[in-house]
C-alpha cells in the first residue's frame, strides 16, 4: 500500500515539473493533502529523502542540529591546523563522502558566525554537490577579515542544505537566434528596478 502510494505521489511530482501538463501543484495537494502519514504501521521514515554519506575522518557525523535547521554542518579535517592567511582561499577537507538521490544537490553556504566574526566565508557560495559525484567534499573558504584565521581539526566550516534541482527530463536547451527584450526590466542590470 505504501510502495504504491509512493509511486503515485513520484508520477504526479514529474507531472507537476512537466510544463506540457495541466496537472498542477494545487492538484496535487488536493489528492494527497488529506493522506495522515503519520498513522502508517510502517517505516515513518519512508517518504523522507535518503541522503547516504560515509564519513572517513574522526570528526562526529553530520547532523541538523534543531529541528528549524536547514543544513547541517561540514568540519574540517585536518591533521595539523591550518592558517589561512587574509585575502586568501584554501580547499579545506571535510572527509566526508555523499550518495545524493537524482534531482538533488547539496549546497554548501558559508557560517554565518564566521562571516560576521572573522571575515571567513565559503568564495563559490552556494557551492554545489552534484548528484552524481562522488569524491570528497572539500570547502573553498577565503579570507575576508584583516587577520590570519587558523582552522582546527573539527572547526564547523561551513554548512550543507540538501535542494531540490528541476529534472533534467522536463528541461530541454533551446538556442534561440535572439531572445525577446519587451520585459518590464528588459536588459537592464543592478540597480535597474529602481528599488531599494
Amino acid at each position: 500500500m505504501i510502495q504504491e502510494l509512493y509511486d503515485k505521489m513520484k508520477e504526479r511530482l514529474l507531472q507537476v515539473s512537466d510544463p506540457n501538463d495541466a496537472y498542477s501543484y494545487e492538484d496535487f495537494e488536493k489528492e494527497f493533502s488529506n493522506i495522515d502519514y503519520t498513522k502508517s504501521s510502517e517505516n515513518p521514515d519512508f517518504f523522507k529523502v535518503k541522503l547516504g554519506f560515509s564519513n572517513k575522518s574522526t570528526n562526529p557525523d553530520p547532523e541538523y542540529a534543531t529541528a528549524g535547521s536547514s543544513g547541517f554542518d561540514f568540519r574540517a579535517n585536518l591533521t595539523e591546523p591550518m592558517v589561512l592567511k587574509v585575502g586568501k582561499r584554501a580547499m579545506v577537507p571535510t572527509g566526508l563522502f555523499f550518495e545524493l538521490p537524482e534531482n538533488f544537490e547539496i549546497q554548501v553556504r558559508p557560517r554565518s558566525g564566521l562571516a560576521a566574526k572573522n571575515g571567513v566565508t565559503v568564495l563559490n557560495t552556494p557551492g554545489t554537490v552534484d548528484s552524481d559525484y562522488r569524491g570528497e567534499i572539500k570547502i573553498i573558504l577565503i579570507n575576508l577579515g584583516d587577520e590570519d584565521f587558523i582552522i582546527n581539526h573539527g572547526d564547523r566550516i561551513a554548512q550543507g542544505v540538501l535542494a531540490s534541482v528541476t529534472a533534467k527530463n522536463v528541461v530541454k536547451l533551446e538556442k534561440l537566434e535572439d531572445i525577446t527584450l519587451n520585459t518590464e526590466r528588459g536588459s537592464g542590470g543592478f540597480g535597474s528596478t529602481g528599488k531599494n
